[in-house]
């Protein structure tokens, strides 16, 4: 009789077994404490009863805690907004996934991974996962399709965190309440049947580190500034209405004359006793501001966003005096908190969902794939063109094929369709030689300038005179490469003269915009003369060379 196969073993120590695999056991239901129904604790809320409830959170009882931050989300549209931004941004990034190692084995196991990968629903569910960061824990139970040749998810729920609860004791281990019945104690959640994601904001208890427990303070200040600023609104510029009666009206008669002071503010229009008397009060000097509770509740949204996102740029542009160079800091900010969210959340599907999967069709592995989530690291593609280029032309082997691809372009569809490298440009003496015949001191080309005048030894008359002042140049050297470098040494110091109308502006300008406005009105005032002189003298220098090269002497 065959032994059973051993039982497989998470690395943290759980079994891993086949019961309640590929059925849902933390779905919600009327008859359970797992139930849809909720307290709305947000409705009236005041600083008393969040103390509470976040005290209550931290006892274990977070029920309520995880309500507000679902209504948090729902009635603060700012909130909704940065949170939702930090989620879509993670979620949308690539997956790629790295073998344990170069074996077949490895590979073999990457490639399942892979493959599972491409389902249509993955960034919603990624999305659903990274809940965690408002809420400190997210949940997402698999339910498993086990046919005889594949065990895969088939979906993946998520869970309302009102349904798990963190032990007493150590308040880090989530257990589902009530159990898989629904109305038991909390149970430890099996292995290989959740993905739990915790997504601290700060160190600490799980139950503490999530953004909304941060964000609420906020969120309830925020909700009485924007309450009194739409009661100002709805009575300002509407005068006060004063009502006045004599001593010995009846009840009748003032419950009259109230009910005409409501009909003015409404309808304007009432009708009261001739004994009384209304009296209309200005009250537009002297109120609050009408941006005070405004600008009160954009103080608290740039408090949420720095808590959220890092920054406050990239959600409201403000000046900050410092232009795309404080953007690009801002955005660089909002770079770093993705990078690290996409780490947090790739660790999290290696230890719960990759390990199980590769564990229950491959079996135990020494090393297991690993996702990795992020975008590549940026190349810049011109230089490295450039520098395979250079290598190439020095004998260095470079696949052509690799630069292609990380180039960004197709591959040639056929050999007719292939791009083709130009053909080098004849040289001038080549292209002389093809219309003209050979050139020769005695037959210049054309457009060349022909010999200078020739004493009796065949060269110029003035050529000591002339070598003496054109640039010299090594024997195995060129005389016009010598004449470049002798310019370009020579430049600098001519900078003074023609910078010289700047540098007056620079100091005499309040500001940079006086520097900008009054810029181009310095081009005129510029004295290129020196720079003129230079160039003219390189030119026939470089004329002179060509000349004396030309009927083969030696610059």
């Amino acid at each position: 009789m065959a032994s059973k196969p051993p039982a497989l073993i998470m690395p943290d120590g759980r079994p891993l077994a086949k019961d309640n695999l590929g059925i849902e056991v933390a779905a919600p239901a009327r008859t359970s404490v797992r139930t849809i129904q909720s307290g709305h604790p947000a409705q009236g809320l005041t600083p008393q009863r969040l103390a509470r409830l976040l005290r209550e959170a931290e006892d274990g009882d977070a029920v309520a805690y995880y309500e507000l931050a679902e209504e948090m989300e729902e009635k603060d549209l700012h909130y909704l907004a940065v949170l939702r931004t930090r989620k879509l941004a993670v979620a949308r990034l690539p997956i790629e996934v790295e073998p344990a190692d170069d074996s077949a084995e490895a590979k073999k196991d990457a490639a399942l991974i892979e493959t599972w990968l491409k389902r249509d629903m993955l960034q919603l569910e990624l999305f659903d996962m990274l809940d965690a960061i408002g809420k400190g824990v997210s949940t997402t139970e698999m339910v498993w399709d086990m046919k005889p040749d594949l065990w895969q998810p088939s979906k993946l729920h998520w869970r309302d965190p009102r349904f798990f609860e963190f032990d007493r004791v150590g308040g880090t281990e989530l257990l589902l309440r009530g159990g898989e019945s629904g109305v038991g104690e909390p149970s430890p959640l099996p292995a290989g049947k959740f993905i739990t994601h915790y997504h601290p904001s700060k160190s600490g208890l799980p139950i503490r580190s999530g953004l909304a427990r941060i964000a609420a303070w906020g969120y309830m200040f925020k909700n009485f500034a924007i309450k009194d600023w739409v009661t100002f609104l709805e009575s300002f510029g509407h005068p006060l209405r004063i009502g006045k009666y004599g001593p010995n009206e009846s009840e009748e008669n003032k419950n009259i004359l109230h009910r005409a002071l409501l009909e003015l503010g409404s309808d304007a229009a009432a009708a009261f006793p001739e004994t009384m008397s209304i009296e209309f009060v200005d009250r537009k000097a002297g109120t609050a501001p009408n941006d005070l509770w405004r600008s009160q509740a954009e103080y608290i949204d740039d408090q949420l966003s720095k808590a959220v996102l890092g920054q406050t740029n990239t959600t409201d542009a403000k000046s900050g005096g410092l232009g795309s160079g404080q953007a690009q800091v801002h955005d660089g900010v909002r770079g770093d908190i993705e990078d690290f969210d996409a780490m947090m959340l790739a660790g999290t599907l290696n230890r719960d969902f990759v390990v199980p999967f590769v564990m229950f069709n491959h079996g135990p592995r020494k090393a297991y794939p690993r996702l990795k989530i992020g975008r590549p690291d940026e190349v810049d593609v011109a230089v490295e063109i450039d520098s395979a280029a250079k290598l190439a032309n020095m004998g260095v082997q470079i696949d052509g094929e690799e630069m292609r691809e990380r180039a960004g372009l197709p591959a040639a569809k056929s050999p007719e369709t292939a791009l083709k490298p130009a053909a080098p440009a004849p040289s001038p003496q080549n292209a002389q030689e093809g219309t003209q015949g050979p050139v020769t001191p005695e037959k210049p080309a054309a457009g060349v300038l022909g010999p200078l005048k020739t004493g009796s030894a065949g060269n110029r008359a003035d050529q000591p005179a002339l070598n003496a002042q054109m640039p010299s140049a090594d024997p195995d050297g060129d005389a016009i490469d010598a004449t470049v470098d002798e310019m370009l040494g020579d430049w600098e110091p001519h900078v003074d003269a023609l910078l010289a109308p700047v540098d007056a502006l620079i100091s005499e300008a309040v500001d940079l915009s006086e520097v900008q406005a009054r810029l181009s009105q310095m081009i005129g005032a510029m004295d290129t003369s020196e720079f003129e002189q230079l160039i003219a003298r390189g030119g026939f220098s470089a004329r002179m060379i060509g000349e004396v090269q030309r009927k083969g002497g030696k610059a």
